[in-house]
């Protein structure tokens, strides 16, 4: 138990967008939990502009659109199993919508730089699928 609480309190630590107002000094598990929704609402915006500023450097490419719609719900589904299965340890206990949410969190943070670098690819980067925006 004082592993998982131990756990907890450095993942907390470390929660990137969790600097929201009364998010610094949370010292209740569901103040914890909540700023921990707030850090993922952020960041899936965050995704959801980047998708959409993708899909539209796609329009004149159906082919490559529909191959970005694919992978990215392929990534969804992977995002969501991971985060089941990470945070299971501590399944039915109050700790775990703060747990998965800080999951859900963080790969949805990777997946933002992923996003960042299809759209500043450099002219000519053949290994880029994104056309450079205009």
């Amino acid at each position: 138990m004082k592993r998982v609480f131990l756990a907890a309190a450095l993942t907390v630590a470390t929660l990137p967008a969790a600097h929201a107002a009364g998010c610094d000094d949370a010292q209740d598990q569901a103040t914890m939990t909540e700023c921990a929704a707030k850090s993922l609402k952020a960041s899936d915006a965050e995704l959801n502009k980047l998708y959409k500023e993708i899909r539209g450097r796609l329009a004149d490419d159906a082919d490559t659109r529909k191959l970005l719609v694919s992978a990215q719900r392929a990534w969804i589904a992977y995002r969501d199993a991971e985060c089941n299965f990470s945070a299971s340890g501590v399944a039915g206990g109050s700790i775990y919508p703060m747990m998965q949410a800080m999951c859900l969190d963080t790969l949805t943070q990777r997946r933002v730089e992923d996003f960042k670098q299809y759209l500043n690819c450099e002219e000519g980067d053949l290994s880029c699928p994104v056309p450079p925006g205009g």
